[in-house]
Formats: structure tokens, sequence, C-alpha cells
């Protein structure tokens, strides 16, 4: 029987989607004593004396409910905060619908390209032009005085808004081996017949500093530990100066001297308690009730038909117990190695014709690519995709081009109640 080349080409999708949906292939078959990992919306905001964590060993003193507390404390101007900032506090952008979960906090991002058509990071004037802010993409939207407060400049003809992603299960996400994601782009490229690659990046590990690791945070994978991710955070959304990011963004208004994070009597800085806590946090559950549903079952089996999950993957294992990770800086405790968990995401990057434009740790052609969003907790959000310009999941669907052009061909010719069969599955996430 002759097999036409588009045929050829959904059929290995569906093939790579089954492999995925299977945990075969190339997701690292889970050893024996793999289990799932434990799941649920368990750090109710400001209550955090009622949090269960995921079963991580805390460091001697600490406790979950103290680092989530940390976690959601507002800063001042006397502890540093500013002299730009987008927010008070880690809660403030991660907090949907409790803390560590996303929002639908936006940031800003801008930029141009140089002659060779290359992007170049912005030159915000701020003070009345008497001082600048450079090296970096991200424009704060707030300041702690009208002489720091940045605008974009005309020059500046990339403009983007980021969404605040979620953390919860994080720990988990960074517990993966690099091998995996390796495997997983190299899989998509050769059983999609090159149309979808995801890009792998190597992110500096700023508490190892000289080695890097595959990106899996940020809407650019621009970070691959959790303590870098929330390191570089702590001072761009706070202007909190840290052990590692210990220089402020500019001068104008600041009031003080020296690191801001400061340890505390246990020994450990602010940065040590978000990452206890996000390594703490369970992954967002499932809707398990709607999830068991004709409609939902239905719905699921046609998003692997149609080739969604080549990127959406469904599920992972992460490294065993033991492994050392981040540089030798971090070894995968037990609460969090050889676990199974259903991200719905390569966590690599892919152009899907809704990049951004920016450029960070990745090369130039990353512009236009940007991390596979994991679909878990897709239910606790009202507005979707890297910008949350798609007021439905439909329209976050149809927005897919390039890469994904197939899966979301196939989503616009399907019959009403197929597409309504799938959204209902996107629902129970």
């Amino acid at each position: 029987m002759l097999i036409s080349p588009r045929s050829k080409v959904f059929l290995c999708s569906c093939l790579l989607a089954a492999s995925i949906a299977l945990g075969t292939g190339f997701v690292r078959v889970a050893a024996k004593s793999a289990t799932e990992a434990p799941a649920g919306f368990n750090t109710p905001s400001f209550n955090g004396q009622h949090s269960i964590s995921n079963g991580i060993v805390e460091p001697a003193g600490d406790t979950f409910a103290l680092d989530q507390q940390i976690y959601e404390e507002n800063e001042t101007v006397a502890g540093g905060l500013g002299p730009v900032y987008n927010a008070t506090s880690c809660v403030t952008c991660h907090q949907n619908p409790n803390s560590g979960a996303a929002s639908q906090i936006t940031e800003l991002r801008v930029g141009h390209k140089d002659a060779n058509g290359n992007f170049v990071n912005p030159t915000v004037f701020i003070n009345d032009g008497k001082n600048t802010i450079t090296g970096r993409s991200i424009v704060n939207d707030r300041a702690i005085g009208p002489q720091a407060q940045e605008h974009i400049p005309a020059t500046e003809n990339i403009r983007t808004l980021r969404a605040a992603l979620n953390t919860l299960g994080d720990g988990f996400v960074e517990a993966i081996d690099d091998q995996t994601l390796i495997e997983i782009a190299e899989q998509q490229a050769q059983l999609s017949e090159g149309r979808i690659h995801g890009e792998v990046v190597q992110a500096p590990i700023f508490e190892a500093p000289g080695q890097t690791r595959v990106g899996r945070f940020g809407w650019k994978d621009q970070h691959s530990s959790l303590l870098s991710f929330i390191a570089d955070a702590y001072l761009n959304e706070m202007g909190i100066t840290n052990r590692l990011r210990p220089t402020e963004v500019t001068q104008v208004l600041n009031t003080t001297t020296g690191i801001n994070d400061q340890p505390d009597n246990l020994g450990l800085a602010d940065i040590d308690h978000f990452a206890q806590f996000i390594r703490g946090t369970m992954v967002p559950p499932r809707d398990t009730a709607l999830a068991t549903t004709p409609a939902a079952l239905r719905g699921q089996q046609l998003f692997h038909q149609i080739g969604c999950s080549v990127c959406h993957v469904q599920s992972i294992t992460t490294a065993p117990a033991g492994t050392a990770i981040d540089g030798g800086m971090f070894t995968v405790p037990e609460a969090l190695g050889d676990k199974i968990i259903h991200p719905f995401s390569d966590f690599l990057l892919h152009d899907i014709g809704t990049g951004d434009g920016i450029v960070q740790v990745g090369p130039q052609d990353t512009a236009n690519k940007l991390r596979t969003a994991p679909l878990w907790g897709l239910r606790t959000k009202a507005r979707f995709m890297h910008d949350l310009r798609s007021l439905s999941l439909t329209d976050a669907i149809l927005r897919h081009e390039e890469e994904a052009h197939e899966p979301a061909r196939h989503f616009r010719e399907m019959e009403p109640e197929e597409r309504e069969a799938l959204l209902t599955f996107l629902r129970s996430l």
C-alpha cells in the first residue's frame, strides 16, 4: 500500500505521540522503583501552616512553612527593594490558585536588531536621560521613585509581554536528567522527518561558575537550575541583590550597600528558602473526575493522534535519587528522584509562529522560539500562551503554526464533537 507524504508525516506524528503516551521510546524508561510524583494544590497562599510538601527533607532548623512564609514576604525599600522592580514578593506573580502557581501577571521585554539582524538588548534612559540601564531585555513596570522609572525608548521596536510562570512541581523538572531532554529533541526530528525539532540550550549555572546544563526554566530556557532562576528573578523582578546576582541594576535612588539578601540564623538566604519551597511543592493535579469522563478520554486520544504530544510530552521520569546535578551543587533527593511526572511539555524551545523576537541565553536562532508551555495546571488559567493574548483554548491552539502547523491543521479539520472532546481533555489538566 502506498502512503502519501502527508499521511506519512501524520503517521510519524502518531507513532511518536504513542511512544510518549506509553512511556516508551525516547522518554527515559522508568526504573521499577519509580513512583508517581505527588500531586496537589497544597500550598494555600498566606496559610503556610496548612501547606503540605512533597516530603522533601528540610535543612537543619528549617520548615516548609517557613520557606513559604519567606516566599510570601513583601520586600521593603529599606531591605533593598528596587530601585526598579515589578513586584514586592514572589507570591505576587506566582499565586493562582495558591503559592507557587502561575498568574495572569505579565512582564515586559524589549530590544532591537542591529545592522546584521541580530537581537540587541535595549539601552533604557532614566533620571531625565542622565543615567541608563543596559545589559538586559526586561523593563520594569515599577520604581521606588520617578527618577528611576523605566520607559520604552522609541529605538526598541521589539516589544513583548510574558506571563509569569507556574513554579509548582519545578523541583521535579530540575531533577530531569539532561540526556532525557536531549533524546526527546533528537527523536522529535527523527520521527517527524525534521519538521519538529526542539532546540536544546545550554544555560549557565550561577552557583557553579563556568558550568552549564540543559536549560528548562523561563520562556527562553535561560536557566537550568532553580537557584539560578530564583537569584535572577530576585534581582530583576524585585531589585534584591544576592550572592549569585550581586550587582544593582541602577544606583539611581539606591539607598542600600552591599548584598541585600543576607543569610538568616539558619545560615540560609532568602534565595535558599525560595529554592527549598519550590523544590518541596507537589506537581499540579488533574481534575480526576473530569479526566475519567468519556469526552476527556476521547479528547486525550485525539491529543496524541494529531501530534500535540510530540512537544507536549505527557510522561517523563526524573533522575534517580543521589544524582548530582547543577554542576555538582545539588543532589537529587529521595522526594524528587525516580518520580514519574506528567508535565505535558518537553521543556525545549520551538518556533510555532508566536516568537517574541528576544534572545537571552541561546543563539540568535532562538529569537522566535519559546519553551513549550507545560500544560499541567492549565485549568486554573483564563488566558493562554506566553503573552496571555489568547482568551480561549481554541484560539491558543489555532495560533500554533510553523513547527506545530500539522497538529493545528488537524484541529481545524476536526468535527465539532471531536474538537469539544479535545477541549474537555485540556480542561481536565
